[in-house]
């Protein structure tokens, strides 16, 4: 990154890579920020000082504080990537970068699709997804990529049919998905990814409102009929839920399954589980133990705040580190091993306040039903390279693996 002179040198830069002999946990540089208290001034790109928030309590403090605004076009938003790969607005991402009531107006349209009941009753239906990946998997040549093979179609065909986005379409939004989540994709590159995700959702929200079926886009064209929504609103939303749905539940659906074969004992005890609860506590510690949204939640303060002894003042950059949040030792004691008998329920990997992931009971189930899926159907499931390499999204702002040579 840039910095530019003048600025104090002894602020820790941020962000930093993960350890290559510790992937799976926060960077030295970025455990070493808890060291200066829960709230500290890091440097980022073009020499801005942002607040980083490192401490459990604070961030959840924070997160529920409406002061703090999500708008991308703030002057002093502090974005996870360099500006030079930046493009667009604020609505780009849509209600993700908007603050109320404007974000819960847009929520709310949505928000029903997503309730426990709702997202619980598709479990026959993605268990029997999951285990017809599985069957290609088995019948195909060893060794196999998973991320290509289970990681990334799974969520991609779920979240597709839920839209009503034609399944076909998968590479098209996989491929445009993937430079937009890059932390080094060019700005052209980037803007051009997201128009042609918007310029697709815009036609598919077209089609469904002449001809409505059941999905999620032809209720949001439905109210773009009713006049409660115009056709660009849905159209980004339908790239928002199109883009989360997949990249992050695959990110974890791969990283979590390497995780698990570096732990086998760990992964003993989901793969012989009785009792569906050690299933749903090691999906929780897992989200906690990964954190895969490793560059943090980015606010602006609109006023001054007071928190942990320090005042942000209005105008002010911050950083959310969730990663260290789910990394707390009093929080969760002995934080750094992995441990799926814990009570981890008060992570941070999904955010909190009213910008919590609202795909978040979508992502659990997923998770819940492909762990000990994948493990029960292939016992003997390995690595077929070493540790040292497997390529890690260090390059992107959701934490993963490129791809995960397995065999059996």
């Amino acid at each position: 990154m840039t910095i530019q002179s003048g600025i104090d040198q002894t602020i820790p830069a941020f962000p930093s890579p993960r350890s290559a002999a510790c992937p799976f946990a926060p960077s030295p540089e970025l455990r070493a920020l808890a060291d200066h208290g829960p709230i500290t001034r890091v440097r980022s790109w073009g020499g801005s000082t942002p607040w980083a928030v490192t401490g459990h309590a604070e961030q959840k403090q924070l997160l529920a504080d409406p002061r703090l605004s999500v708008d991308f076009a703030a002057p002093d938003f502090p974005s996870p990537i360099d500006p030079q790969h930046s493009h667009g607005g604020a609505t780009d991402l849509s209600f993700v970068g908007m603050d109320d009531p404007e974000h819960t107006r847009l929520r709310r349209m949505i928000s029903g699709a997503f309730t426990i009941k709702r997202v619980e009753a598709m479990r026959p239906e993605v268990q029997r997804m999951t285990d017809e990946f599985i069957d290609r998997m088995l019948a195909g040549p060893k060794p196999v990529d998973l991320v290509q093979a289970l990681a990334l179609p799974l969520p991609s065909l779920v979240i597709s049919e839920m839209l009503g986005v034609p399944y076909e379409d998968h590479e098209f939004f996989q491929t445009n998905s993937k430079v937009l989540v890059s932390a080094t994709a060019g700005a052209s590159d980037r803007g051009a990814a997201h128009a042609a995700l918007t310029d697709y959702l815009d036609n598919l929200v077209s089609q469904k409102t002449a001809k409505p079926t059941d999905d999620l886009i032809s209720k949001l064209g439905a109210r773009v009929k009713a006049g409660e929504l115009t056709a660009r609103e849905a159209a980004t939303m339908g790239v928002l839920l199109l883009l989360g749905g997949h990249e992050t539940t695959a990110n974890m659906i791969s990283l979590g399954t390497l995780t698990l074969l570096q732990h086998p004992g760990q992964l003993d005890m989901i793969r012989d589980a009785q009792d569906p609860q050690v299933v749903v506590n090691a999906v929780e510690e897992l989200l906690r133990y990964l954190s895969i949204v490793h560059l943090g939640r980015r606010r602006t303060a609109l006023e001054d705040i007071d928190v942990a002894g320090h005042t942000i003042p209005a105008g002010d950059g911050v950083i959310l580190l969730g990663e260290l949040a789910n990394r707390d030792p009093e929080v969760f004691p002995d934080p750094d091993r992995l441990d799926i008998t814990r009570n981890a329920r008060r992570h941070q990997a999904f955010g909190g306040g009213t910008h919590h992931c609202v795909g978040q009971p979508l992502a659990r189930l997923e998770l819940q039903v492909i762990y000990p899926t994948l493990f029960r159907r292939i016992p003997t499931l390995r690595t077929a390279i070493p540790l040292e390499d497997v390529r890690f999204k260090h390059d992107a702002v959701i934490y993963g693996l490129h791809e995960l040579p397995v065999t059996w």
